[in-house]
């Protein structure tokens, strides 16, 4: 029953770490240790295609209001996956479960990021690859998308303690990686 203030929020398809403060004391410090890129936020995600091993991508995305703003990811690739299921003329299909550590956080900034190398997350609308989603949502029903925020670190807003808040993924994002054969214990 009582009032709570989202600071780590996420798209309605992305699974993963929230975070509330109880007080509006705690959520001023929290967002500009956010904003100051004093919290760790690491996500796994499952791409379309073998993306490099590790990349910075710094690209520039455009708010709602119009407005550029600086971008930037760092990712790495953690595994990468090759099935049995026909696309574009290819008898397979290649994927990657890479993690990354978005350094700004602008609206659908990993989404818009992958999209931009080519490598779009699996299951994202409308920042994805609409013929690979509907691909794997008439092979494997999957209706939502492979971003997971697994871990949040930071120092807590009143006693300053170290906290790392970890979250297992959902039964679909393992259902996807058990399909891909990708061994993501070692991840969670």
């Amino acid at each position: 029953g009582q009032h709570v203030y989202p600071i780590h929020r996420l798209d309605r398809k992305t699974s993963g770490v929230l975070l509330f403060a109880l007080d509006k004391e705690a959520l001023k410090i929290m967002n500009d240790r956010f904003a100051t890129r004093e919290v760790e936020k690491k996500y796994l995600a499952i791409l379309r295609g073998w993306s490099p091993d590790e990349l910075t991508i710094d690209y520039d995305l455009t708010n709602d209001d119009g407005v550029k703003q600086n971008a930037i990811t760092y990712f790495r690739r953690l595994q990468k996956a090759e099935i049995e299921l026909e696309f574009n003329n290819h008898p397979t299909s290649r994927y990657s479960l890479v993690e990354a550590i978005p350094e700004t956080g602008r609206m659908h900034q990993l989404r818009k990021h992958f999209k931009h190398i080519l490598h779009p997350i699996l299951g994202s609308r409308p920042h994805g690859c609409n013929k690979q989603n509907k691909l794997w949502l008439e092979n494997f029903e999957l209706k939502g998308m492979m971003l997971h925020a697994h871990q949040l670190v930071f120092n807590h807003p009143i006693t300053n303690e170290r906290i790392t808040l970890n979250a297992t993924i959902n039964e679909e994002f393992e259902k996807v990686a058990d399909i891909l054969g990708l061994d993501i214990n070692d991840y969670i």
